[in-house]
């Protein structure tokens, strides 16, 4: 009888199903961007929670204290898209930790604060330096270079690290800051926590898959590590004169200002205190805000799923309609308890939150290819500039009107027009829009 040769074929086999169980670097290093991400983001639960502490011990207005937390945002979105460049020059690894440096720096600084401009100095101009090279821009980069299939899915998990890393210190850092130390242990915990991620950044992060000799994702050839681009700040201008004569960047750029009034500026800054002027405790408004956070990882990782199947348009105009109706309805639902209707409005705005991040970066990819992530960068820029008009107009408000109620309506009305914006970008092939964009 002639032996078989089925034990052979296990052998051969064996490693075959090995290659295709193991996990792709790629992912490895999403992990690690993620967990930075969450890192960098403790200082973005901070701001709400200490308007009031900070009017009560300095007596400083809240319009005053909004310019900071302004400052901060414009800053956070103008970066954006030079520390992309930054990160084409000088590698991943090092801007970020850079970065991660920077925040600890600012954060720590403010326990010492005895002025306005101080604050100013420290919360608006290195906290702001420092968390927009670690904006969404950051997140693109690290999507463009390892990734070429599930980039809409990865885009919506790193979109979601911001928050998540308010999910996890919102809680805290409301409780530090109504101990009776007061607002300076907050401070305190988000510069470790920044400093914390600085070595996981160094040791584990990798910035192309040439590195450690691997494909991106879904690659089907190996893609060579390219030169350091020199010039950083000309080439992200560069980029930012040709983008601003096509007009998807326009409106990509106003339908995101609206998001980040609507969200970071009006939302996140003033919330918390909006929902203390009904006598809401600080701690149960935190909560509800770590609440949204939660539900904002689902409906990001969601819209990523989406994205890789829907028209990304349509996407947008159906999440900026759905937060303007939202907006509508909160002033009647701001009361000193947590109730149902509001625990309604918390899932639903949480589910909205950041979910337009990634049809608008799927969007920057199709109109302008490899530039995309600093277009996205520029675009993200504008974000932030409506985040921090918003931060200080509606602190001006609270002290002229005595409450937020008109902010809430015009952040609605604002909303609908972003989704009618949205609508209105039109699609074009690939092939086409890289040379209109080239042209």
């Amino acid at each position: 009888m002639p032996q078989t040769t089925e034990p052979a074929l296990d052998v051969v086999e064996e490693p075959l199903r090995r290659r295709r169980i193991a996990v792709h670097r790629a992912w490895f290093v999403a992990a690690v961007t993620f967990v930075t991400i969450i890192g960098a983001a403790a200082f973005r639960s901070l701001p709400g929670l200490l308007i009031d502490p900070l009017h009560a011990e300095f007596g400083w207005s809240r319009g005053t204290i909004g310019a900071a937390v302004s400052i901060n945002l414009a800053l956070y979105g103008l970066t954006a898209p030079f520390a992309a460049a930054l990160m084409d020059r000088f590698g991943i690894r090092k801007v970020v930790a850079v970065a991660l440096t920077v925040i600890a720096v600012g954060s720590g600084l403010t326990v010492w604060m005895t002025a306005a401009w101080q604050l100013w100095l420290c919360w608006g101009l290195l906290v702001g330096l420092g968390s927009g090279s670690m904006a969404l821009a950051f997140a693109a980069t690290v999507t463009n270079r390892w990734f070429t299939e599930r980039r809409g899915l990865v885009s919506g998990v790193l979109t979601a690290a911001s928050a998540s890393g308010q999910l996890i210190f919102l809680p805290v850092l409301s409780w530090i800051v109504q101990s009776p130390h007061g607002w300076r242990p907050a401070a305190v915990t988000v510069a470790l926590a920044a400093l914390a991620v600085v070595p996981f950044v160094w040791l584990l992060l990798r910035d192309h898959p040439a590195d450690v000799g691997a494909r991106p994702y879904g690659a089907t050839e190996f893609v060579p590590k390219p030169e350091p681009v020199r010039g950083a700040a000309r080439r992200t201008l560069t980029v930012l004169s040709s983008a601003v004569r096509t007009g998807p960047f326009w409106l990509l750029a106003g339908t995101f200002a609206i998001c980040g009034a609507s969200t970071n500026g009006l939302v996140q800054t003033h919330f918390v205190p909006a929902a203390h002027d009904h006598g809401m405790p600080i701690t149960a408004a935190a909560s509800l805000l770590a609440v949204i956070g939660v539900f904002d990882v689902v409906g990001t990782i969601a819209s990523g799923w989406f994205t890789d199947r829907f028209e990304p348009r349509r996407l947008l105009a159906v999440y900026y309609a759905l937060r303007g109706i939202a907006l509508l309805f909160l002033p009647m639902l701001l009361a000193p308890s947590v109730h149902p209707p509001m625990i309604f409005f918390i899932v639903f705005y949480g589910l909205d939150w950041v979910a337009t991040v990634p049809p608008t970066l799927a969007l920057c990819r199709e109109q302008y290819g490899e530039d995309s992530a600093i277009v996205f960068g520029w675009v993200l820029a504008s974000h932030q500039v409506g985040a921090a008009l918003v931060a200080y107009l509606g602190g001006v408000a609270r002290d002229a009107f005595g409450s937020y109620d008109t902010v809430w309506y015009a952040s609605g009305a604002l909303c609908a027009a972003a989704a009618l914006m949205a609508l209105v970008i039109r699609r074009r092939p690939a092939a086409a829009a890289a040379a209109a964009y080239a042209g």
